[in-house]
Parts: structure tokens; C-alpha cells; sequence
């Protein structure tokens, strides 16, 4: 509790900016901690008068002197960022996803769309595949394909693809947009 309230003091006094995951000082602090520890972020509030380890301490310290210093977002420090409920892997080769996106995909584009109608998906310029991720969950019958340009951003979506297990479900393309898409598509 104690690392959490100083590191929301920390990051509020080095004017850090939020919205990689966390909308405060105080919440990208607690998500920093727990994650430090390897604690889930749903954890009991009983938990929160234990007492740390010295090596747990530094390790805290670490993390937190990293994010103000290098002014790097937590997702990068912590190799995750939460997309439509799902946990992703992320690093410096895409951007961090944070889009109302996500909440459309949740309600699988409803009112919009009819559910059973969607057969085909293309996510282009997917970087780390959380969109394209998030519909093939939402959409378990459709074809889904993600493209980006990025030979780095692909290996992350690989990543991704394979933690989702959606090896077969999500067929990744380096394309220019359209360019080297195939005409099935």
C-alpha cells in the first residue's frame, strides 16, 4: 500500500502522462506494483498490509525509476496492456493499444451489425493483433486477417496469436495496406 501511494506521488510530481492502460497516478502505480510481484490486479485488499522483501522493494523502485526517467509506458515496462478484457503482449515495435475499438468488439458491433452475418475480417495495420484477436473471439466463425507493414509489429502479433491460440484463426500479412494482400480477400 505504502509503494503504491508513493508512486502515484512520484509520478504526479514528475507530471507523467496516463492513458497506456491506466488513468491516474494512483492506478498505473497499483498496476506496477502488482505486476512487479507477479500479484493478479484483483487482488484482496487484505494483501495490501504485507510487508515487502528488501529485493521487492528495489525491484519497485526500479520499475518506477525506469517509467518517470525514461518516461516509458507502463505497458512497455510491463510487456502487457489489457485490450477488450484480453491480456496482450506489447513492446516497443507497436503501439499500445487503447481504442473505443475495444468496447464495439465486447458488444461484437451491436447494434450495427448482425452477429451471424460477419464472415470475413480484416485488420489492417494491426501491431500487436488485438483487434483482429478481440473479433476472433467475438466472431468465432468468421475468417479473420491482420496486415501491417511492420515486419517487427508482425513478430508481436505472432506473439499475441499464438497466446490466444488463434494460429489457425488469425492469418497474419505484411502487406502495404492492399499491396501484397491476395485477391481472395
Amino acid at each position: 500500500r505504502d509503494y503504491i501511494r508513493w508512486g502515484a506521488s512520484r509520478f504526479a510530481e514528475a507530471k507523467l502522462v496516463f492513458g497506456h492502460g491506466a488513468a491516474t497516478a494512483l492506478d498505473e502505480a497499483a498496476a506496477l506494483v502488482l505486476h512487479t510481484l507477479r500479484l493478479p490486479y484483483d487482488l484482496s485488499d487484505s494483501y495490501l498490509q504485507s510487508a515487502l522483501t528488501l529485493e521487492e522493494r528495489q525491484a519497485i523502485i526500479n520499475v518506477f525509476d525506469k517509467r518517470i526517467s525514461g518516461r516509458i509506458p507502463s505497458a512497455y515496462l510491463t510487456h502487457e496492456a489489457i485490450f477488450a478484457g484480453l491480456s496482450f503482449y506489447v513492446d516497443e515495435r507497436v503501439l499500445v493499444p487503447r481504442s473505443p475499438i475495444a468496447e464495439l468488439i465486447e458488444q461484437r458491433f451491436s447494434p450495427w451489425i448482425a452477429e451471424d452475418q460477419v464472415e470475413n475480417i480484416l485488420d489492417l495495420c494491426t501491431g500487436s493483433a488485438c483487434i483482429a484477436i478481440g473479433c476472433a473471439y467475438a466472431f468465432p466463425e468468421a475468417a479473420v486477417d491482420a496486415v501491417d507493414i511492420s515486419e517487427d509489429a508482425l513478430v508481436v502479433a505472432k506473439i499475441n496469436v499464438d497466446r490466444h491460440q488463434f494460429s489457425d484463426d488469425v492469418i497474419l500479412h505484411q502487406s502495404d495496406l492492399f499491396d501484397a494482400l491476395p485477391d481472395v480477400l
